[in-house]
């Protein structure tokens, strides 16, 4: 019988890695049944993580050397604690390496850098159909805010607004 140790290492991400993210990207929005809304590319995600004023952060999740997972997050704010907060974006881990304790340990990796950073929230938003990433995030300790909806102007509503 052979003992096999897997290694797991969480990053930062790096600017020769965003055209890895990108396809993760692509990957996240096929598994959320979205792809139809990926219209960036790598040059304005280069840009937003790594131009004169970055936007975005983002850590990766390399199992054995190779890229299975990434996560994306910025600073938002609460007026309510008047602190910083950590918002996650996307977190994404390829089907073939699910259920071996890597999204947790990204979790886990935010978490710590929140607290490190002092900021007083960790949030995220979950897909209502996605049973199987709420009970995950419920087993983390997470709180499902039921009475909360997300509110998203793009495109021509969002031109039509500033013209009313």
């Amino acid at each position: 019988m052979q003992n096999t140790t897997y290694s797991l290492n969480i990053r930062s991400a790096k600017p020769e890695d965003v055209p890895t993210i990108f396809s993760l990207i692509k990957a996240l929005a096929e598994y959320e049944r979205l792809s139809h809304e990926v219209t960036g590319g790598t040059a304005e995600l280069h840009k937003h993580l790594f131009g004169d004023r970055p936007y975005i952060e983002a850590i990766l999740a390399e199992w054995e050397g190779e890229i299975v997972g990434f996560a994306l997050f910025f600073c938002n704010y609460s007026t309510f604690l008047t602190q910083p907060g950590l918002y996650l974006e996307d977190l994404f881990v390829l089907p073939d390496y699910r259920r071996r304790g890597i999204g947790k340990k990204m979790f886990q990796y935010l978490a710590q850098l929140a607290i490190d950073r002092q900021y007083g929230r960790f949030e995220w938003s979950v897909l209502d159909w996605n049973e199987s990433a709420i009970a995950f995030y419920k087993s983390m300790g997470a709180v499902i805010l039921d009475d909360w909806r997300i509110c998203r102007l793009t495109g021509d509503n969002l031109q039509t607004l500033t013209r009313i």
